[in-house]
């Protein structure tokens, strides 16, 4: 069974706080919504006044030709239109001054993008279907979202920073955001053209490159 030498698990605590005061700094605590159905509804998580950012989790089917689909867990049934009334919850964050994302991916679905065209598709997706545009079939509602998580943990780790790009090119402000994997650096958000493109990463990745940086005892 492989242990952290007693430093490390001495220094975490320590290390977890710095992450936390720097993440203040930075702009404030990001949170993943959605994927438990009983943690209260988005209004209700952002008015603990605890975060500055909000992921809404997952969209976790699309590319490659694919129907985008989205997973919410318990909260609602995006397949019926039943997820339109988080709209109302993205408007109350929004109003608090939180910034609210969609997240794309997740450990379970099936996303990927096949090419650089393909990347521009699920680009004006989104764009019409949550942020600036129109369509007549927005899953969340009239509700305008701020911007894009990229939470890529599956798949191929080509053309993410297509998607980026893309998604920067339109008019209308759109935050970028990245959750990079512990298989630190990731490699879906390797390439430091790409790593430009994001407004935010969660610390939580330092955390997990210094960890497995760390020396480790067998017993």
């Amino acid at each position: 069974m492989a242990k952290y030498s007693k430093a490390t698990l001495l220094l975490l605590p320590l290390l977890v706080l710095l992450l936390i005061k720097s993440s203040h700094a930075a702009g404030g605590i990001s949170i993943y919504w959605g994927q438990n159905g009983n943690e209260g509804t988005l209004a209700q998580t952002c008015a603990t006044g605890r975060y500055a950012y909000v992921n809404i989790a997952f969209l976790n089917k699309f590319g490659n030709g694919q129907t985008p689909e989205m997973n919410l867990a318990g909260h609602c049934n995006p397949a019926n239109g039943g997820c339109t009334i988080v709209s109302g919850g993205i408007k109350s964050c929004q109003q608090q001054g939180i910034k609210v994302l969609l997240s794309l991916g997740g450990g379970i679905g099936n996303y990927t993008l096949a090419s650089k065209d393909d990347a521009r598709n699920v680009a004006d997706y989104l764009w019409n279907n949550f942020l600036g545009g129109q369509s007549s079939s927005r899953p969340l509602g009239d509700a305008v979202l701020d911007g894009i998580d990229f939470d890529i943990e599956q798949g191929s780790a080509l053309y993410w920073e297509d998607l980026a790009r893309f998604l920067s090119k339109h008019g209308r402000k759109v935050y970028l955001a990245a959750a990079p994997q512990c298989r630190f650096p990731d490699r879906a958000l390797l390439d430091s053209s790409m790593a430009s493109q994001f407004d935010s990463a969660p610390e939580f990745a330092i955390l997990c490159s210094i960890v497995s940086a760390s020396p480790l005892l067998f017993a």
